[in-house]
C-alpha cells in the first residue's frame, strides 16, 4: 500500500502541503483488519489517532445483561477516534467497535501530531469540524434511543442511510434500531401506503423523500 497517496486521499488531510504530507507520514502507520475483528474495548486508552481508510466499522456498547447496544457505523473516509480532550495524549475508547468488513486503518500517533501539526494550528479547523459532526450523530443517537418511535426510527434510517438499510438484512436492521422485526415489517408497509417509500424485490425505494423526512422531523422537539 502506498501510504503517501492513502494520506493524500483522505478529506482529513485534504488541505496539507506535500511537506506536510511527509511529515505526517513519519509519524504514521497503515493497519489492515479482517472482518470481524475487534479494533478497540470499551475502556482502552490508545496513544494513537485512528482513521478508517477503506472498510466499515461497527460501534457499540454492551449493557449489564451482556446484550450488544448498536450505536452507529464508520465509514470509509472518516476519523475514527473519539476525542474528549486535546490536552491529554492518551485517548479514551468510550465504546467497543468492530470490523465489518476486511479494512484499512492509518494510524497517526497523538503526541507527535498535536505537536507536528495543531500546536502550530495546522488542521485545528478540520479537527473542530469533525468532532462537531461526532456531537450531532451523537444528538441523533439519543433521538433514536430515547425519543423516536418505532416509524421514526425506521424512517430516520432510510432517509439518511439508505445503502445500508438495502444492504442489511431486515433482521440484522430490526436489532440495530431495537425494534422487532415484526414491527420492521408494519413500519415498511405503513411507509408505503403513504407514498413515502416503494420495496421491490427487497429493496426500499424512497419516492417522497418530503414526506419520509416528516415522519421523524420535529419528533421530541
Amino acid at each position: 500500500m502506498d501510504k503517501l497517496k492513502i494520506i493524500t486521499q483522505l478529506d482529513f488531510f485534504s488541505e496539507l502541503t506535500p511537506d506536510q504530507i511527509e511529515e505526517l507520514f513519519t509519524i504514521s502507520n497503515l493497519i489492515t483488519y479482517p472482518k470481524d475483528s475487534i479494533l478497540y474495548y470499551e475502556d482502552e486508552i490508545k496513544e494513537n489517532i485512528l482513521f478508517l481508510v477503506d472498510g466499515l466499522i461497527k460501534i457499540y456498547k454492551i449493557d449489564k445483561f451482556d446484550n450488544e447496544i448498536f450505536l452507529y457505523h464508520i465509514y470509509k473516509n472518516s476519523m475514527i477516534s473519539e476525542l474528549t480532550s486535546i490536552n491529554k495524549n492518551s485517548i479514551y475508547c468510550f465504546s467497543n467497535a468492530e470490523f465489518v468488513e476486511d479494512s484499512i486503518v492509518l494510524s497517526i500517533n497523538f503526541d507527535k501530531f498535536k505537536e507536528m501539526f495543531l500546536s502550530k494550528n495546522i488542521l485545528s479547523y478540520k479537527l473542530i469540524e469533525t468532532l462537531l459532526e461526532k456531537t450531532h450523530q451523537l444528538q441523533c443517537i439519543v433521538n433514536r434511543e430515547l425519543v423516536f418511535d418505532a416509524t421514526a426510527k425506521v424512517a430516520f434510517m432510510i432517509y439518511n442511510d439508505i445503502q445500508m438499510f438495502n444492504k442489511l438484512k431486515r433482521q440484522e436492521v430490526s436489532f440495530m434500531l431495537h425494534i422487532q422485526p415484526e414491527t420492521l415489517s408494519r413500519v415498511l408497509k405503513r411507509l408505503t401506503r403513504n407514498g413515502a417509500i416503494d420495496v421491490d424485490k427487497g429493496q426500499v425505494i424512497i419516492l417522497n423523500k418530503n414526506q419520509l423526512e416528516s415522519t421523524f422531523k420535529g419528533v421530541g422537539i
